[in-house]
């Protein structure tokens, strides 16, 4: 796999530890990237880790992905419950394309029931903490030897 899995994080990921940590726990963002290049080296490959609160760079990024990755996971945050920009690019990418989120959306809130961002993914992963980012890699790793 000569080109990294980009994984995309939305808004607010980045106040994971400190941000209801009865609900996404107590793993910080750096905690996370770390976990996920530790599980890409031991599959053989790379990530690409980052995370905005901005919609557009999100946007940007997943435009990015269709030439410079070889797949890519997303955890979009809000943006996973509004955003058609997010779904339209995500629709343009041709790479394998995993979602996931570190709480169970569907035990919480119904606004959060709703995923544009599955729409176009292969798969989603929720509920599992920081281990879904670990099986994400894993489904993606798989998805793109396959090919």
């Amino acid at each position: 796999m000569a080109n990294p899995i980009y994984i995309l994080n939305g808004p607010n990921l980045n106040l994971l530890g400190s941000r209801e940590p009865e609900v996404y726990g107590i793993e910080t963002l750096v905690d996370l990237e770390q976990r996920c290049v530790r599980k890409a080296q031991r599959l053989g490959c790379t990530v690409d880790f980052r995370q905005s609160n901005t919609e557009g760079d999100l946007v940007g990024w997943i435009q990015e992905a269709r030439t410079n990755a070889s797949g890519l996971i997303v955890n979009a945050g809000a943006y996973t419950h509004t955003s058609i920009a997010i779904l339209d690019a995500l629709l343009a990418c041709k790479v394998p394309i995993v979602e996931v989120h570190l709480s169970n959306i569907f035990t919480r809130e119904p606004f959060r029931h709703r995923s544009y961002v599955s729409q176009a993914a292969k798969g989603v992963i929720c509920g599992l903490g920081g281990l879904g980012y670990e099986l994400a890699i894993e489904a993606v790793a798989a998805a793109v030897s396959d090919a």
